[in-house]
């Protein structure tokens, strides 16, 4: 089996909550909308690209551990702005499933 980090559990009782799928225009106060129907939310950042700024199509979020698992059991695999979104307790970067290896635009792996 592997051994799966998590990350995010610095308060006691906090959960990082990680939901992919997200459509460009998805923003964190429509997160914060969707998710607070199960508690509030003490971060929710979604990730841009540093030189558009435009959205990844990822974020996290920060909440209840209790919070945090229902609200993943609810929303996971349903649509929010046109998108079915995929909603996971977070993991360290690196420790997830194996992702095929970046290519530059050449078509090359590094």
């Amino acid at each position: 089996t592997t051994e799966r980090h998590h990350v995010g559990r610095g308060e006691l009782g906090q959960m990082r909550i990680y939901v992919g799928n997200l459509s460009y225009n998805t923003d964190e106060h429509r997160l914060a909308e969707v998710f607070g129907e199960f508690g509030p939310a003490t971060q929710i950042k979604i990730i841009t690209d540093p030189e558009t700024g435009r959205s990844k199509g990822f974020g996290f979020l920060e909440m209840d551990e209790v919070e945090a698992q229902q609200a993943m059991a609810a929303l996971n695999e349903t649509d929010l702005d046109g998108r079915r979104i995929k909603v996971n307790e977070a993991t360290r970067k690196g420790t997830g499933p194996a992702r095929k290896a970046p290519r530059d635009k050449n078509g090359y792996g590094w």
